[in-house]
């Protein structure tokens, strides 16, 4: 069986603050067509079930998703977003060093040694590979659609994969990427999918390596 790991599309965010788990920021015209274009490889493809994080965003994605493969979307908090992030929420990417000294900065350069984070980057990894682990046992035979955040995609495949949670801003997902993983011990990564969006996307933020959703 696969298990496919999708990170929500791009969000409409014209004030460009940490919105983690404020609700009604949904997808930005871009960012649905970027489920669109999700949707239609992934309707290319048997898909036993989707599971999705229950925020605006994600839940949106799934929704394109759902419709193209004709499969119904099941809610699930463990594939939410980083809890980190409710720490910052509603305050502008920008003004985060002054908010909150130091912390952005520690993000960024040591993610995995975060003392004033809610939830640790490695309970992060461990909720998300743990979700990813259940429910593909749940579905030995098929496949199954994972959407979720950047973080928390990002984590839950090192873990999986056996590799170091240090490598968390390396290679991160975009917007509505498809990662493909192979359950074994490790999983493999056997196949990425990007989609393409006529148009170049505007900066993410914090404006380093991937973004920061």
């Amino acid at each position: 069986m696969t298990v496919f790991l999708v990170r929500h599309g791009e969000v409409e965010n014209p004030d460009r603050v940490v919105y983690a788990d404020i609700p009604g920021f949904g997808l930005s015209e871009r960012g649905r067509r970027e489920a669109a274009a999700a949707a239609e490889f992934l309707g290319g493809i048997s898909v036993d079930a989707i599971y999705a994080s229950p925020l605006d965003r994600a839940q949106e994605t799934a929704s394109y998703i759902s419709k193209a493969c004709g499969v119904p979307i099941s809610s699930r908090e463990d594939l939410t977003e980083w809890l980190v992030a409710r720490r910052w929420k509603g305050v502008m990417w920008e003004d985060l060093p002054t908010a909150f000294p130091g912390e952005l900065e520690a993000y960024l350069e040591h993610p995995t040694d975060l003392p004033f984070a809610e939830e640790s980057i490695s309970m992060l990894g461990d909720r998300v590979a743990s979700a990813a682990r259940e429910l593909a046992a749940a579905h030995p035979d098929g496949n199954i659609v994972l959407v979720s955040h950047q973080d928390p995609i990002q984590a839950g495949r090192l873990i999986l994969r056996g590799l170091p949670l240090t490598e968390l801003h390396l290679n991160r997902p975009g917007h509505c990427d498809v990662l493909t993983l192979e359950p074994g011990e490790p999983w493999m990564e056997i196949g990425y999918w990007v989609p393409d969006i006529e148009g170049d996307p505007p900066p993410e933020w914090p404006p380093v390596s991937g973004g920061s959703d």
